[in-house]
């Protein structure tokens, strides 16, 4: 009875201190949602995540086309990219070669300013570091985090997966 009742109390002491972060954690939003804004938001974190290794393929011209028009409307906000699923495997030095397509759109990006992070703890799952991953790919300790990161600071969070 005692173990039930420190299960329950602590579940319970859980719950309540992360009622503010997740009451404060704003949903995701859509392009158009965006777009129809009067006042320009403090920045965008496009998030992509997909089980699929060629993902990045499709997911970066994709979030491509949106900054454009995200730029078109709002030109000077600041804009990130969060990859944090199979996908950011393409962005290693040893598959540069296969995916150079995926590797010079983000060098393109960088250019613009716009930040393409990938997630550092799934890349140490896999036996990678920082150093797999060549200089215009920043490795995040987690990307999870680092949307949150985004967030806490106003950034609107959009998301590209599958489903888009």
């Amino acid at each position: 009875m005692l173990y039930q009742f420190r299960n329950t109390f602590a579940s319970l002491a859980v719950a309540l201190y992360m009622l503010p972060f997740t009451a404060s954690a704003s949903e995701p939003v859509t392009l158009d949602e965006i777009l129809a804004l009067q006042d320009e938001p403090d920045g965008v974190v496009i998030e992509i995540v997909t089980g699929t290794s060629d993902a990045l393929k499709w997911a970066l011209p994709e979030s491509q086309g949106y900054i454009a028009e995200l730029k078109k409307r709002f030109p000077d906000m600041p804009i990130a990219i969060v990859t944090h699923g199979r996908e950011q495997f393409a962005l290693t030095k040893k598959n540069q070669a296969k995916n150079k397509k995926v590797h010079s759109l983000t060098q393109a990006l960088k250019k613009e300013g716009i930040q393409l992070h990938v997630c550092g703890t799934y890349a140490g799952w896999e036996g990678l570091t920082d150093e797999d991953f060549p200089e215009y790919v920043d490795v995040s300790a987690a990307g999870p985090a680092q949307i949150n990161d985004y967030k806490a600071v106003g950034f609107l969070h959009l998301i590209i997966d599958e489903n888009n």
